[in-house]
């Protein structure tokens, strides 16, 4: 089988081409595949299938001809991922499957239907809005966190560290405890801190996040705009541009009054083939 390997601020995927839907894709050959010691490596995989090939897709086979199939590192399913329908656009783009209308490019995904824009290097998908929707709580290192509960299409978990512990303190080597009764599907944690006044935006953080499925990562594309809703609401703002700084890099999140536009690098780095097992 062929393969394409990409990143969008480190946050890195295995992308399978499968058109018609033929591959049989199961929770151990995800996991393999992303295996940085046994298998290709990522912290997921995705599968590019035609939106009218795929049961989750065909509901939006109208709308888009592409369906983004994205799996987390541990072979689970994930309903979104921003960093990953950058890439997946990028790689639609670099293939010739697609080519964006009008200047933008539909891409089917399970929490819906997502527009790209491109710009050379730099690849913007609109998502829905953040909505920010609970007070939780995180559990790290004998740290209890406070944190907003916020819906990108995906749960995350916006937690904002203390005064006087910095963002390489933490222990992400392990999972942070949270709070069931509010995420009973797992939660995507963010812990940030602010981040020096930048021209151009109305806020400027910095994050590492926790990724359910994928344990930490570079980057987190919905967690960065869960980040950047959190940031304006604490700045008493409903809209704004907001630059996040991952430890892949920067992502810029602009929210407006209706939607949410990530926008940041999309590279393809290797392509190949792959013996399956």
């Amino acid at each position: 089988m062929e393969f394409t390997k990409g990143h969008g601020t480190g946050n890195d995927f295995v992308i399978l081409p499968d058109p018609d839907g033929a591959l049989d894709l199961t929770p151990d050959l995800v996991a393999g595949l992303c295996d940085r010691r046994r298998g290709l490596g990522g912290d997921g995989v995705l599968r590019v299938v035609r939106a009218a090939k795929h049961p989750d897709g065909v509901a939006l086979a109208d709308e888009a001809e592409w369906f983004m199939d994205y799996w987390n590192a541990d072979g689970s399913f994930a309903e979104m991922c921003g960093n990953g329908a950058r890439v997946f656009v990028r790689y639609l783009l670099a293939t010739g499957l697609a080519a964006p209308t009008g200047g933008t490019l539909p891409v089917a995904t399970r929490a819906g239907l997502v527009r790209a824009r491109v710009d050379g290097d730099t690849i913007a998908v609109e998502m829905r809005r953040p909505r920010l929707y609970d007070a939780s709580h995180a559990a790290l290192s004998g740290l209890t966190l406070p944190g907003t509960a916020v819906d990108v299409g995906n749960p995350h978990l916006v937690c904002a560290l203390p005064a006087g512990i910095d963002l390489t303190d933490l222990d992400l080597t392990r999972a942070p405890e949270f709070d069931p009764r509010v995420f009973p599907h797992g939660v995507n944690v963010e812990f940030t801190t602010p981040g020096a006044p930048l021209d151009g935006t109305d806020g400027h953080v910095l994050m590492r996040v926790y990724e359910r499925g994928s344990a930490e990562t570079l980057s987190c594309g919905t967690g960065a705009c869960a980040v950047a809703a959190v940031a304006l609401r604490d700045a008493a703002r409903d809209t704004g541009v907001v630059a996040v700084d991952v430890p892949g890099g920067r992502l810029t999140v602009t929210v407006t009054t209706d939607s949410c536009w990530l926008a940041g690098p999309a590279i393809l780095v290797a392509t190949g083939t792959l013996t399956l097992p």
